[in-house]
């Protein structure tokens, strides 16, 4: 599995808005020249941050963004499951759940990519936005 460029960028955003929560909503712009990310890539990463019920969204010259909850509430999990469409680490029927495997019983891998799984999902559970902000 790779996390691709929207998801770590998705973040970052998530990051900044946390770091500057207590300033109201946040220009695009201030976002994209503290993170060093175009303006254009930022509204799409917005736009689905938003969709998702992360973020609140002000339109007009104060407007910007602001994060809906506490950044100890939101997991590096749902933030890249949003952005990434999912988080398993091989393409495989059994983790997808989008059919039903016939090998599932013969395959020796399964278990390992079962594993592989929840580690991962369980980790990116386990990390908060705060704690991004806290560690850096």
């Amino acid at each position: 599995m790779m996390i691709s460029s929207k998801g770590r960028y998705a973040l970052r955003v998530m990051t900044d808005l946390a770091e500057h929560i207590d300033e109201g909503f946040i220009s695009l712009a201030d976002i994209s020249a503290r993170q060093e990310i175009s303006l254009k890539y930022l509204e799409s990463i917005t736009a689905m941050l938003n969709k998702a019920g992360f973020l609140n969204s002000l339109r007009g010259k104060s407007g910007g963004y602001k994060l809906n909850k506490k950044p100890e509430e939101y997991t590096l999990r749902e933030i890249l499951e949003v952005t990434e469409g999912g988080l398993i680490p091989v393409n495989c029927a059994c983790l997808t759940g989008d059919e039903k495997c016939r090998r599932s019983a013969l395959c020796p891998t399964m278990p390992v990519w079962q594993k592989l799984d929840n580690l991962i999902s369980d980790y990116l559970e386990s990390v908060t936005l705060k704690d991004l902000i806290t560690e850096s």
